[in-house]
């Protein structure tokens, strides 16, 4: 009886082919197929990553702006309504305009988030543009712009105001984002390492070691960025426990995906979290700028859950929505119970070689 190893080759096969059938069984067997594989499969995600990022970050178009427009009871003035006019095309038309009937009813739909900036167009003699930059720095520039000229073609003049703007060790308002992008990558990065150098880990010891570098590297990422550069002054307990859950919530959906797909778990990972979930976020630039499908995908995945409330938590204290941490909670859930079900497929199971 031949070797289990060994291919029978038909009496007649050319010499070359049973040459090549060797060839292939051995290299088939032999670690060179899977670093093939991962050749072009890098290639492939380098190329996705540059292409996500740029298309999505690098030029950012108007497609729905919502603006409180402040008209009261009486009859917006001609200037005013050609101000709007001229406005929302140059925007090519994506000013979507709320009328409220007073300032403080505007004021608090943007402390509520659900618009970005105040135009108050009762004065014939000038248009008032108040922005929010810390809602969105990108949009409140797109905004003055756009403000800008359209009162030069209304022949208007414009005054315009950021009642709420940045801080001032985050001119940009990228620091947010920056601090999520890094929970997100060191979360699955951890669960990484886990599979490297603690394969023996049972189930709950690797959700509790999980647990635990999600903790001390979200108090880490927070102490950084507040205490020792002063880039973002936080709160603290809050800002900590966003990043807490954020990289739990990253490091589970590496392990569900590890469970589920074994070595190639870093592909849906990568996928999920970076090439869709970070741009998509509306760290770097705002849901409003995005394209439209993007905009409302971002909301629901771990990424632009976490800059929501984030965002939220350190300029709008006092207005937290409930939904970001229901997104987590969730993709936390399912990440949790899909590893937890599929414990045994999961290739960092305990070695059989530690029970002998």
């Amino acid at each position: 009886m031949p070797d289990s190893d060994e291919r029978i080759i038909p009496a007649g096969t050319p010499a070359d082919a049973a040459g090549w059938h060797d060839r292939w069984r051995r290299f088939r067997s032999s670690p060179y197929l899977p670093a093939t594989v991962l050749v072009f499969i890098l290639a492939v995600a380098a190329g996705l990553f540059a292409g996500s990022y740029t298309y999505i970050l690098a030029n950012p178009t108007p497609h729905r702006i919502p603006v409180a427009v402040v008209d009261g009871d009486a009859a917006v003035p001609a200037a005013g309504r050609g101000f709007l006019d001229a406005m929302d095309r140059g925007l090519n038309g994506a000013l979507h305009a709320v009328g409220y009937e007073t300032p403080a009813s505007a004021r608090a739909a943007v402390e509520a988030q659900r618009v970005f900036a105040i135009l108050d167009v009762r004065d014939a003699t000038r248009v008032t543009v108040d922005v929010s930059g810390a809602s969105g720095s990108s949009v409140a520039e797109v905004v003055t712009e756009s403000a800008t000229a359209a009162g030069g073609e209304a022949r208007i003049p414009v005054v315009v105001t950021d009642i709420n703007p940045l801080q001032p060790g985050d001119p940009r308002g990228l620091a947010i984002f920056y601090i999520t992008l890094a929970a997100v990558i060191i979360g699955f990065v951890g669960a990484i390492q886990l599979t490297v150098h603690a394969r023996s880990l049972g189930p709950w010891e690797r959700i509790g070691f999980t647990v635990a570098y999600a903790l001390l590297g979200g108090f880490a990422i927070a102490a950084v960025v507040d205490w020792w550069l002063g880039a973002l002054s936080l709160p603290f307990p809050q800002s900590w426990a966003i990043l807490t859950f954020t990289m739990f919530t990253s490091g589970m959906i590496f392990s569900m995906f590890s469970a589920l797909f074994g070595r190639w778990a870093m592909i849906p990972t990568w996928g999920v979290m970076v090439l869709l979930g970070n741009p998509s976020s509306g760290g770097a630039v705002s849901w409003p700028l995005l394209p439209s499908v993007l905009g409302a995908i971002g909301r629901w995945l771990p990424p632009g859950a976490s800059v929501n409330a984030q965002h939220t938590a350190v300029y709008f204290r006092g207005h937290q929505h409930v939904l970001p941490y229901l997104v987590l909670a969730g993709w936390a859930l399912v990440a949790c119970v899909v590893f937890w079900i599929w414990r045994d497929r999961h290739p960092e199971g305990p070695d059989p070689r530690d029970t002998e």
